[in-house]
């Protein structure tokens, strides 16, 4: 039947005046389709030809293109793949009008998940992408034969990988935006081996083949509808096709330092010769290199070696002496960021999923041997031996995820520099290490410490998910080094809850007990972390904000109380603004000028800094493009709404300073209160005097490794005969819990 519709000729099957089943419709100019109709509407298989030339066949929903087709472009372009009303979504491979391919996942029109894109010129990338642009994982081969393996963003090199040049030469190394930025370790094209001079391309393929054989849990898939293969020295290795789903796919492995340089002994092939090994360790800053170290052994005199041989034993007999011992805290450095980078590598290339009960627990650990001289898995090093052991990484890896930390930040921040030891006023003894941005604290521990994280853990990983504004210490890596002689050291990574470009001009830590919390005077200096007894002020909050506060505070306590957890405290950092009422006598919020009597009723005097600007704070409505967000220990958080604007998001504005995001624990304003009297005043009943000081705060909850045991039950009760048994930092942790909160309640006073 022929009808017209809209100025169209409609020729085929109707119901009614509709089109319905098959027929073929001719607009007016000249665009004809052809194929299944449902109530008017192109639905099912058909053919439409535009009159630009372009035309496509496949699958129709409702009037679009939707479900799997091939549109060939009037530029001479082809996709085959799947469609999502009108946009290549799915998966597909275009093949364009300059010759280059893409076969892969597409999103809404773009490149995104895994795929495969082949340059005319002969280029080829394999690996993930977002957005159109390489990011995540993924293998780089040019025409020249350079290839590179590792981490992209944006299209750029970016994060750790290896480049191997056309020579044979390597580079293992860290890349920012597409240029060499940090350490990193070169292998000249002429590294010489006990049985030969240079592996040859054939024993790299079988290096190849091996290792897909041996991690497929370690893989890439990319799904397609041809299997693929890769080129390499005019000679093609074949990759089986994974039908777990039906599908066929193309698995490709991703490299590593081991299964490029190192043979395999299961073959008969040597191993490297330590004696006439070359390489460089090379260190660059924007892709400027500043230093280079070559490291051989080759032609050393027999006296050199036996100088190198005793220096070493000299070493490992000093390493032996206690912890406090220089050269001892150097070498553990050394030994720690060598074992986070390696660790970071090789938990980076599994793609992210769910934790497993087998995840959690001592047992789930991967243990590594770092002799100096470097081994098949691990690199030389100028430290000594140690053995390194690492719980429970793939939990850690996903909490690194969680709190938005980029891999090649992590290991840039705690290993691209020496890490700076740092001195604490705790009674613990633990050694800190800081990394040299500020961003990351790391810590030994004790065994029971160790013991309690690894017990909390699942749970800790439960909450901190759920909870994304949480002030518990965000942990980020649980390690463990052993020395000669037996001597192991436990290591925490956590995030620094100062971590900001403002100053903290006074820390506070507070447990809500009184008996011993207050400073010793002869102990003060710029650095000092103060205790309650010394806290003179009270904070006054944004409704909201304070409402957010004690919200989280509430439900982080009950999950330390779940956990029987005693002795955590809150960290709270001051950033002092000009004052807005100031008795003339009073001195600097950040001097200490001789003895003072730092106590709940005297608080110390104070010096206003004529640097700072009494303009004060302001909040104003949140802009995201304007706020500084840098990756850091708190990133996750949401934005907080304040009630003065609003019940908005909000942003803290600093006449001359910045535009800082307001989050839980981070950048949150409020007015520092506290109650003066003049000199001559013996007496509270003359009028009151208060000093108000606009302050930044920033806190988190620290020190969550301590359970209530039974030898912390036999504290309370020995402290308990002597002192009033509430004031006393030990107590069962219903009682810790309840006089945390009531203790802050009066520190973050409501407003009546």
């Amino acid at each position: 039947m022929e009808i017209i519709i809209n100025r169209g000729v409609y020729y085929g099957d109707v119901k009614g005046m509709i089109p319905h089943g098959n027929g073929k419709y001719t607009w007016l100019d000249g665009t004809v389709y052809e194929g299944d109709w449902k109530e008017g509407k192109m639905t099912g298989v058909g053919r439409i030809t535009w009159s630009s030339g372009k035309s496509y066949e496949g699958d129709f929903a409702g009037g679009y293109l939707n479900g799997f087709g091939t549109l060939k472009n009037s530029d001479g372009s082809i996709y085959v793949g799947s469609w999502m009303l009108n946009i290549q979504h799915g998966f597909g491979r275009k093949q364009f009008s300059n010759s280059d391919v893409y076969d892969g996942s597409w999103k809404e029109g773009v490149h995104e998940g895994s795929g495969k894109y082949a340059w005319s010129n002969g280029d080829m990338y394999i690996g993930t992408w977002k957005a159109g642009l390489m990011c995540g994982r993924g293998v780089m081969k040019w025409h020249n034969g350079d290839l590179y393996d590792g981490y992209w963003l944006n299209g750029y090199r970016h994060g750790s990988g290896v480049y191997r040049f056309a020579d044979g030469s390597y580079y293992f190394g860290i890349w920012t935006h597409g240029i060499k930025d940090g350490r990193g370790t070169f292998y000249p094209a002429g590294t010489r081996y006990r049985s030969s001079t240079r592996l040859s391309k054939k024993k790299v393929f079988k290096q190849i083949k091996r290792s897909i054989s041996r991690r497929l849990s370690k893989q890439i898939s990319i799904i397609g509808v041809l299997k693929d293969s890769i080129q390499k020295s005019g000679k093609r290795i074949s990759l089986e096709d994974d039908r777990s789903n039906g599908d066929s796919a193309t698995e490709f492995l991703v490299l590593d330092n081991s299964d490029i340089l190192s043979h395999s002994s299961e073959e008969g092939e040597s191993e490297v010769d330590e004696d006439t090994t070359v390489i460089c360790e090379q260190e660059y800053i924007e892709g400027v290199l500043i230093k280079e170290n070559t490291n051989t052994n080759a032609g050393l005199s027999y006296k050199r070696e036996q100088q190198r041989k005793y220096h070493m034993k000299e070493v490992k007999k000093k390493s032996s002496s206690d912890i406090s011992n220089g050269i001892k805290s150097y070498h553990l450095m050394l030994n720690l960021q060598l074992g986070i980078r390696y660790i970071v590598g090789k938990t980076t290339r599994i793609s992210i999923r769910e934790m497993r009960y087998s995840d959690f627990g001592k047992q789930a650990r991967i243990r590594v041997y770092f002799p100096t001289k470097g081994s098949r898995m691990t690199p030389p090093h100028s430290s000594i031996d140690f053995h390194w052991k690492d719980y429970c990484p793939m939990v850690f890896r996903n909490l690194r995820e969680m709190f938005n930390l980029d891999a090649a930040d992590y290991m840039m921040s705690i290993c691209g520099d020496d890490l700076r030891e740092i001195s604490t006023s705790g009674k613990s003894g633990s050694l800190f290490y800081m990394s040299l941005d500020d961003k990351f604290v790391i810590k030994t521990l004790r065994t029971s410490e160790l013991k309690v994280l690894l017990k909390m853990l699942p749970s800790y990983y439960n909450h901190v998910k759920e909870h994304d504004n949480t002030l518990i210490t965000k942990f980020y890596g649980l390690h463990e080094i052993s020395l000669r002689g037996g001597k192991k050291v436990q290591f925490v990574v956590m995030g620094n809850m100062f971590y900001t470009q403002l100053r903290i001009h006074r820390r506070y830590d507070l447990k809500g007990s009184y008996h011993g919390r207050n400073t010793n005077i002869d102990d003060i200096d710029e650095g000092t972390t103060f205790k309650d007894l010394d806290l003179a002020y009270a904070f006054h909050m944004d409704k909201s904000l304070r409402d957010a506060l004690f919200k989280q505070i509430y439900l982080d306590c009950v999950f330390l109380e779940s956990q029987h957890i005693i002795d955590y405290s809150l960290l709270l950092g001051l950033h002092f603004r000009a004052p807005k009422h100031m008795n003339a006598l009073l001195e600097a919020p950040d001097s200490y000028h001789g003895r003072q009597n730092y106590s709940a009723d005297h608080a110390p005097t104070f010096n206003v800094d004529r640097s700072i600007p009494p303009k004060g704070l302001l909040l104003v409505t949140h802009e995201p493009s304007s706020v500084n967000t840098a990756p850091g220990p708190h990133i996750r958080g949401s934005t907080l709404k304040a009630f003065s604007v609003g019940d908005k998001e909000v942003d803290l504005l600093l006449p001359g300073t910045a535009r800082l995001r307001v989050q839980l624990g981070v950048n949150m304003p409020a007015q520092a209160n506290r109650k003066v009297y003049s000199k001559d005043e013996t007496s509270s009943t003359g009028p009151e005097l208060f000093e108000v000081y606009d302050v930044v705060l920033y806190l988190g909850i620290i020190d969550i490794l301590q359970i209530y045991n039974m030898r912390k039950k036999i504290e309370h009760a020995y402290k308990s005969r002597r002192h009033d048994p509430k004031s006393v930092s030990v107590a069962d942790p219903q009682f810790y819990s309840k006089r945390f909160i009531n203790h802050l309640e009066k520190v973050f006073p409501a407003e009546t």
